[in-house]
């Protein structure tokens, strides 16, 4: 299985990824309901978060954690949603690519996940 390796190999792991979350109805209440995501408008803009972090070629400027905490204070983030959003990402990796920056993802996705979890609490 090939390797994460572009932007475009990004674009498909992501639209995987939200495709799972948001039909897991433990979680994409979240996305729908609360955070209110235009798929369509969200995608590039994780993209370009996913992009700097894997391949460092990306724009994205904006502050991850503090978006998620305004998320928190309208709905608290537990534990159990990072599991979940985790248990999504890796097997959307998984589903997709293998190699070194899909397991770079993997440790990056569960790095962002550890430090949420400790500023939400």
């Amino acid at each position: 299985m090939k390797d994460i390796q572009n932007r475009n190999d990004i674009d498909l792991l992501m639209r995987d990824f939200y495709g799972r979350l948001l039909n897991d109805p433990a979680i994409s209440y979240v996305f729908t309901d609360v955070a209110k995501i235009d798929l369509e408008h969200h995608l590039p803009t994780i993209g370009d978060f996913w992009e700097q972090n894997l391949l460092h070629t990306g724009n994205y400027k904006n502050n991850v954690l503090q978006i998620h905490q305004q998320l928190h204070q309208k709905e608290k983030l537990s534990p159990e949603l990072f599991e979940i959003w985790l248990d999504h990402f890796y097997i959307a990796i998984d589903a997709n690519f293998g190699g070194k920056n899909s397991e770079k993802a993997k440790t990056r996705a569960l790095s962002i996940a550890t430090i949420m979890k400790i500023k939400m609490q």
